[in-house]
């Protein structure tokens, strides 16, 4: 009998500890709250967003006691931290060349105006014999270029065959730990399909022809290839897409609007989902583009589809029902339908 009742006391007391935490906790919150709400937004300094960056990272469960900021701006902070880190990672150990007198850049473009039939080695020459030592290289990206007439050659391109294009493109994507995730896309243009993607964390051009592979397995490759100049496109990258009968269409130097389409899915996956979730590996990043791309092809609708998506949605009429929101990609977006 002592010890059933030492046992209900110390039952007992763990109960009451339990609901005085819990009480002090609730008493905690409702003073927090109230200051929230009658005082101005507190200053949050540094050291508070980088402990809540961290939280983020431990605590699975950190939203529910986040009452100071909004969960968007601890993701924003996170990001930020991710460019912070890198840029430092990134530091030049060692200062390159000394930068070019603007005497002299002013004395390069007057020579080019002055003498429009010149180049690069010619004048390099000429300074030279001014006692400015240069390189070609230097000289030549400074020197003034004459406008060329505009052209509507690549778009006209990219409409007279957007039946038989497709194209392929890379992004990053950081994760919690400020590791870089590379995602590799293949979009047909004409019905802005993604009819492959795949992530890795170091891209090769065996590895890139893979995916070529498995994005268009049998006879249904496309007749052209719209690329950037990327050195991760080698030779056994163009030899293999050579054997499927895939004419490759690089892009011109740091021109991605050549690449329009491709840069827009991109964009669009950044915007709409990317932006909003924090990537823990590569296993989380190809189940949230997997639901991102099942919402893009089969709910999302695009202006240069008649506002209809990849896979075409018939018109509901008022009175096929009541409208319902549909769910899509853990709740960022939203599929409207009509309940029957």
């Amino acid at each position: 009998m002592v010890v059933l009742k030492a046992v209900f006391l110390f039952l007992r007391a763990l109960v009451m500890a339990r609901l005085g935490l819990v009480a002090e906790n609730l008493a905690l919150r409702q003073q927090l709250a109230v200051c929230i709400h009658s005082n101005k937004r507190p200053k949050l300094r540094t050291r508070d967003r980088v402990f809540w960056t961290w939280l983020m990272r431990l605590w699975p469960d950190w939203r529910s006691a986040l009452l100071i900021v909004q969960p968007e701006t601890v993701i924003r902070w996170h990001r930020q931290g991710f460019r912070l880190y890198w840029r430092w990672k990134s530091r030049a150990s060692k200062p390159g060349r000394p930068a070019i007198e603007a005497e002299v850049r002013a004395l390069i473009r007057r020579m080019c105006q002055e003498n429009p039939t010149w180049g690069a080695p010619r004048i390099q020459s000429e300074l030279k014999l001014l006692g400015h030592e240069l390189a070609e290289s230097t000289v030549a990206k400074y020197m003034l270029r004459a406008p060329k007439p505009s052209s509507q050659t690549w778009r006209t391109f990219l409409d007279n065959h957007v039946q038989d294009l497709a194209a392929v493109d890379f992004f990053t994507v950081p994760t919690a730990t400020f590791r870089v995730l590379f995602c590799f896309v293949v979009l047909r243009h004409d019905r802005r399909r993604v009819v492959h993607f795949n992530v890795t964390t170091n891209p090769t051009a065996r590895w890139t022809a893979q995916q070529m592979i498995e994005a268009f397995p049998f006879d249904y490759a496309p007749r052209y290839l719209i690329r950037d100049r990327d050195g991760v496109y080698g030779v056994y990258f163009r030899n293999r897409v050579d054997r499927m009968g895939i004419d490759e269409v690089p892009i011109a130097p740091r021109s991605p609007w050549q690449n329009p389409y491709c840069e827009r899915v991109i964009g669009s996956i950044r915007r709409e989902c990317l932006d909003h979730v924090i990537v823990l590996d590569e296993r989380h990043l190809k189940r949230i583009l997997h639901a991102y791309f099942d919402y893009y092809h089969n709910c999302r609708t695009h202006l240069s589809l008649e506002r209809n998506s990849p896979e075409p949605r018939e018109v509901e009429p008022p009175s096929g029902g009541d409208v319902i929101a549909i769910p899509q990609v853990g709740g960022l977006h939203h599929r409207y339908t009509r309940a029957a």
